[in-house]
This record gives C-alpha cells, sequence and structure tokens, in this order.
C-alpha cells in the first residue's frame, strides 16, 4: 500500500482562469508557460509543465498537494468537481507554482532529490461557486480547492 511522503499547502493566483505547475529548472522547456494555454481543457500537460484550467477568472485557489511513493488511493469521485490524470517529467525534482497574471511564484513544490518520471492526479471542488464569485465580485479567496497527488510513474 502506497504512502504519503509529504504534504504541502497553498495558496494559488489564479488569473484568466489557470495556473500551473512547471519544472522549476525551467530553461530547456520547449512550451513554458502559459504558452499554448488551452481554454476548456481541465488538466493539460506539456514536457515539464502542467496548466490547470479553473472555474472563475481572478481569485487565489487552495491547493494541497501530496507525494506519495506509490499511486495514492482513488479519490470518492462525488466529493470532486472535476478529476484528470497524467504524466509529469522532472529534472531537478522541484516544480515551481505559476500565475497568469503574476508569473513565476515563490510557492516550490519538492517531489524528490532528482528528477523522474511521474503521475499526477489533480482533483477540483468549489468550481461553481468560483465561477459565481467571479461573475458577481471579480475575486474569491479558497472557495476553489484542488488536491494535486504526485507519485513515480514506475512504482
Amino acid at each position: 500500500m502506497a504512502e504519503l511522503v509529504r504534504q504541502q499547502h497553498l495558496d494559488a493566483d489564479v488569473g484568466y482562469h489557470g495556473f500551473g505547475l512547471q519544472e522549476s529548472d525551467d530553461g530547456d522547456l520547449p512550451v513554458p508557460f502559459p504558452d499554448d494555454f488551452k481554454r476548456g481543457v481541465f488538466l493539460n500537460s506539456f514536457p515539464g509543465r502542467l496548466d490547470i484550467l479553473s472555474a472563475g477568472h481572478t481569485h487565489t485557489a487552495a491547493v494541497t498537494v501530496e507525494v506519495w511513493d506509490g499511486e495514492p488511493p482513488k479519490q470518492d469521485p462525488s466529493r470532486w468537481d472535476e478529476q484528470a490524470e497524467t504524466d509529469f517529467e522532472s529534472t531537478s525534482g522541484e516544480v515551481a507554482v505559476w500565475s497568469m497574471s503574476l508569473g513565476r511564484t515563490d510557492d516550490v513544490i519538492t517531489l524528490a532529490d532528482s528528477g523522474g518520471s511521474w503521475r499526477v492526479r489533480v482533483s477540483c471542488a468549489g468550481r461553481s461557486e468560483a465561477r459565481a464569485l467571479s461573475e458577481q465580485e471579480g475575486t474569491g479567496e479558497g472557495v476553489e480547492k484542488y488536491l494535486v497527488q504526485f507519485w513515480p510513474a514506475t512504482a
């Protein structure tokens, strides 16, 4: 059974309906964030990069990141508005959080001491509330919640 290695809570600044997780050592990425960001796709991956589409235009999302030593237990789909999985390749073992409006933030997620291949599952709740706040007031804080789970692809 897989075990949780580390957990981190952070706030993601969402701008223009999106934010990203990108390889911290991003100098050689063929498509850096936010180039080619696709509207209408909840989780989109590029080499060394994950784009996450929010239901709200501009707000602060609450993000919990978990790193596991194997595939974590499946999440109950009734708890989440959206869920998706994809592959992620890291050369450094660290992932930076990116905002559409602010660029790279100070938040860094440590996956491992060195690079490797990962699977990632992203789950989101509070999408309709974030959408409604964006339409009415313009911003919200912690209404949209994400769970981002990484585990080694070879596990």
